[in-house]
């Protein structure tokens, strides 16, 4: 099984209706792994879930639905779908999971909460973000880039088929509407989201 062993204590409200927890991944080194929650007018919208405390997740909306940017970030979606009974999508041309996913999605597929697929390149093919037009917009991440107090960077290319793709990914996501960034490996981005990406594009140009 691909959940990880660890469990967040506690979730951390980022903007109104948007929530984000962390832990401390052993699987991956003890690297950060990232989830969020995201309340819309559908209902609530697990992104990459890892395992909350149960405490802290009953102070969420119960989630109607998680969604996986890709299958390498099942993290406990199979856990949460058998808590909750929401369905679990992943990506149509990703690989066996663990489990059968509950629906799957294709590039630019509108999802649960309103939220839309689009393909993101470079860790893998069958890599997706995830963008909510809200207010405010919303962009989340998986596997391009992490953040940390010291900013953003480009995850490892070893760990990537294709770090050129991943260049241009990043790129591409210049071009969505959105006041917040959501990643996988850190914390959320709130100052100036885009400004931090071609920063990071351009020092690493």
């Amino acid at each position: 099984m691909t959940e990880p062993r660890e469990t967040a204590p506690a979730a951390e409200e980022v903007v109104p209706g948007l929530w984000t927890w962390s832990i401390s991944n052993s699987a991956i080194g003890g690297h950060t792994s990232t989830s969020q929650a995201l309340l819309t007018r559908e209902g609530c919208v697990l992104i990459d879930a890892v395992r909350l405390d149960d405490k802290a997740l009953a102070g969420l909306p119960r989630p109607m639905t998680i969604l996986l940017t890709a299958r390498c970030h099942q993290r406990s979606a199979w856990r949460y779908r058998r808590q909750f009974g929401a369905e679990v999508w992943l990506p149509e041309d990703a690989g066996a999971a663990d489990e059968a996913p509950s629906r799957t999605y294709v590039d630019g597929q509108r999802l649960p909460g309103g939220l839309r697929a689009i393909r993101t390149p470079g860790p893998e093919w069958p890599h997706y973000s995830f963008l909510y037009e809200g207010d405010p917009g919303i962009v989340f991440c998986p596997d391009l880039i992490s953040s940390s107090e010291a900013g953003v960077r480009f995850i490892d290319p070893a760990f990537h088929e294709d770090p050129a793709a991943t260049r241009a990914s990043v790129a591409h996501l210049l071009e969505l509407p959105f006041e917040v960034l959501c990643l996988a490996h850190g914390p959320p981005v709130t100052d100036d989201p885009k400004g931090a990406l071609r920063d990071l594009l351009a020092e690493d140009g």
